[in-house]
């Protein structure tokens, strides 16, 4: 190779270098966003019946499919010392009719391939469309005819009785239990729960009471969605719902909830629980369509609302280890809304946990959100907001909500130029407003003896029952010098003494556990002459089955 190809080489390796160094500071910088789409919506359609009941339709039809909701905006009414009353009204619905047996409707429903379920706030049903006359047919005969059997509401007060007393041990279903009761009150409707002495009290005229009362056109909202025809739907709504009668729905008032005056720690205790559940939690005055309702579901993405990238999880997950993840809710609502932050962490860390919590908290009060971090947020709303709306059931809950919240009718259409528009300012007096850390319910469902100091050193810690109501903190304390064998002699003692016990000549134990969603089982009974017999069940199945009499055992 000559000198003259040598130096060509030699330019061509130094711009191919440069070249490749360029692109790669290229590759480094993050694609400037364009502008925010303005998001065009399936096409819908919207009118009323002469009774008052708003009708929707979204035409769909690349699936032969069709869905009707009927939504029953019930204002919302405390139920006092029959608290599931509404719920059971709702669910009785669909439990038999003037015209048909609940087994009826079931055979009904199975034959069409459907699916149909009633509840407090109305009904949904869904079938091949070549079904939806008779789908909306069966819906209707459920709405406007029950017939309450007496048989089917002592089933259903059995299966009421039967899961609240399952929930009763659940950790998580204790922590809301407890936050509801702490943050809305236990007089207004959104702090009361059901309870075994409110279900008893309920009777089946109870039902019935609530259901005419409240079941009416005029504050209702039928949607259908998917193959249908805008004709069609209005001929269906009218030949089964025109005939509904309108009537007075009362609203009743209640004070509004107002956050604590100062941060406590609501503790319930768990014994033997190795994890702590928190809910830091507070009612806040953030209502539907309102000025700050976009900022404020932004100012919740940043915090915790749904991104393995956002702050809590960084801190609490990624940082700290404490947790497989936690997240926050900023929840708007007609009558008052709610913030909860939250998620499962270990005993040993529980205090640490919440002081971080409420630490990311304060630093969105005080530090402004820097531009890049809003705009990634921003993106993620996008995409994820992008992608619901192709679905014609997002369209359809979109069109309840501006008809129930009285929306402008381009809310939706320029959701992401209203995200767009929020600034760091925006966000900081948004989280000023609405994230209280100083005047929050700690909410820690755990094992008290192992957690309860720590917590001490973050706010004042309160007991409470699994109810959400109050108990004296000194129950907790362990007299010195007390060992195990003395818990074991005073429980015997309370029991009846030893003489008592020895006297006991059959014995039954139950023991359950859950394993990777399975439920585990294992029933064993005893005789003090030694014979035993096992059952090991898994799912209700019988796995393992051990026989004793005596001399000879068996397995099987």
């Amino acid at each position: 190779m000559n000198f003259k190809s040598l130096l060509y080489l030699v330019v061509a390796l130094l711009a191919t270098t440069a070249l490749q160094a360029q692109d790669e500071d290229f590759r480094k910088k993050a694609p400037e966003g364009g502008p925010p789409p303005r998001i065009e919506f399936g096409e819908y359609q919207q009118f009323k019946l002469d009774n008052g009941l708003e009708v929707i339709v979204v035409e769909n039809h690349k699936l032969p499919k069709v869905t009707f909701q009927l939504l029953v905006d019930v204002p919302p009414k405390a139920e006092g010392d029959k608290v599931g009353m509404a719920g059971m009204a709702g669910e009785m619905l669909s439990r038999g009719t003037e015209n048909r047996t609940k087994n009826e409707i079931d055979e009904a429903v199975d034959f069409m391939g459907a699916s149909l379920s009633t509840s407090s706030g109305g009904a949904y049903a869904t079938a091949l469309s070549k079904h939806k006359e008779t789908l909306i047919e069966l819906m209707a005969d459920a709405v406007l005819n029950p017939s309450f059997p007496e048989e089917e509401f002592e089933k259903l007060l059995q299966q009421q009785l039967s899961a609240l007393a399952l929930q009763a041990s659940d950790p998580s279903y204790i922590s809301s239990t407890v936050s509801d009761v702490l943050t809305y009150g236990e007089d207004h409707p959104y702090g009361e729960i059901e309870t075994k002495e409110s279900l008893e009290n309920i009777k089946l005229e109870d039902l019935k009471e609530y259901y005419n009362k409240n079941f009416k056109p005029n504050v209702s909202y039928l949607a259908f969605i998917g193959d249908i025809e805008v004709d069609e739907a209005r001929s269906l709504a009218e030949k089964y719902f025109g005939d509904w009668e309108k009537g007075n729905v009362a609203r009743e008032f209640y004070p509004r909830p107002k956050a604590p005056e100062a941060a406590q720690v609501a503790l319930v205790n768990k014994d033997g629980a190795t994890q702590s559940i928190l809910n830091i939690t507070y009612p806040v005055n953030l209502k539907p369509g309102s000025d700050d309702a976009i900022v404020a579901n932004v100012l919740n993405t940043i915090l915790g609302g749904g991104l393995l990238s956002s702050r809590l999880n960084q801190n609490i997950r990624e940082d700290k280890g404490y947790s497989y993840g936690v997240r926050s809710t900023l929840q708007y609502d007609k009558v008052i809304g709610y913030f909860a932050a939250g998620g499962n962490v270990r005993n040993e860390v529980t205090d640490s946990a919440v002081v971080e919590m409420l630490g990311e908290l304060k630093r969105l009060r005080t530090e402004p959100v820097s531009e890049k971090e809003l705009n990634s947020v921003k993106s993620f709303i996008f995409g994820s907001f992008a992608r619901s709306t192709e679905r014609p059931e997002t369209v359809a809950r979109f069109a309840l909500n501006i008809a129930r919240y009285k929306l402008p009718k381009d809310y939706y259409a320029t959701y992401l130029e209203q995200v767009e528009a929020v600034t760091p300012e925006r966000i900081q007096e948004a989280a000023q407003k609405y994230l209280l850390p100083d005047q929050a319910y700690i909410v820690v469902v755990g094992n008290a003896g192992e957690v309860a100091e720590p917590l001490e050193r973050v706010a004042p810690v309160m007991m409470y029952d699994k109810q959400g109501r109050p108990l004296d903190k000194a129950g907790l304390t362990v007299p010195e010098g007390l060992t195990a064998m003395d818990v074991i002699e005073n429980y015997i003692e309370a029991i009846g003494g030893r003489e008592k016990l020895e006297s006991v000549e059959d014995m039954s134990m139950t023991m359950g556990a859950t394993i990777q969603g399975m439920a585990l089982t294992m029933k064993m009974k005893q005789k003090a002459t030694g014979k035993m017999a096992m059952t090991v069940e898994m799912n209700g199945s019988v796995v393992n089955e051990t026989r004793y009499d005596g001399e000879k055992a068996m397995v099987s």
